[in-house]
């Protein structure tokens, strides 16, 4: 599982007026797709009188198509959530959730004017994100001993990784977050400097 960029910014937020409709893109760090419906929601109250709420998601990292989502909701079917979908499929960003909030202004666009608000909105938001960088980590239980754990600490520096939690008894306790691409290399380094008496023990999510 590779590093991939998500929003840096909690929020980003544009406006755009075409022919007398009014349409609000916000764009959000969205981790996970409860967090992407929840945030959805959020956008529909604080414009309960828009005629529109559309909206597009990747939830999880740019190439997982199970945390995909959009919704046209109203608007004429693939004119609305799809555009905005492939705005940011394009764009190669995970973790995020667009909403394109639309005030009707009485001029009908068509298909066309629609498919090119809702994803020219999305691009334009996108192109004022501020982006970092996600480096997926995998989570792992440690027991060593208190002689052992400057060494431990020198192989996360190494291997980018940190511990999450620790706890201090007869031995040391501890959990350890590793990206996944290093998982091998701390393993294989723990093994050597132990002689094989350390272990990692994967922890489920």
């Amino acid at each position: 599982m590779d590093a991939f960029d998500i929003p840096a910014d909690a929020l980003s937020v544009s406006e755009e007026t075409i022919k007398k409709s009014r349409f609000i893109t916000v764009l959000a760090h969205t981790d996970g797709v409860e967090a992407a419906r929840a945030f959805v929601q959020q956008i529909k109250n604080e414009h309960p009188g828009a005629r529109h709420h559309c909206y597009a998601w990747i939830a999880g990292a740019p190439n997982d198509s199970q945390q995909l989502g959009f919704s046209d909701d109203g608007e004429p079917s693939g004119t609305a959530g799809k555009p905005m979908l492939a705005q940011l499929s394009g764009a190669n960003i995970g973790e995020i959730t667009a909403v394109v909030v639309r005030y009707y202004g009485g001029i009908m666009l068509g298909t066309g004017g629609l498919v090119k608000a809702y994803g020219g909105g999305v691009q334009q938001g996108l192109k004022q994100l501020t982006r970092t960088r996600k480096v997926p980590m995998k989570l792992f239980s440690l027991q060593c001993d208190y002689a052992q754990l400057s060494e431990i600490e020198r192989l996360l520096q190494r291997f980018e990784g940190r511990v999450e939690e620790s706890q201090y008894l007869e031995r040391i306790s501890l959990t350890l977050a590793l990206p996944y691409g290093k998982i091998d290399g701390f393993r294989q380094n723990l093994s050597d400097f132990s002689r094989g008496a350390l272990a990692l023990i994967p922890l489920i999510p």
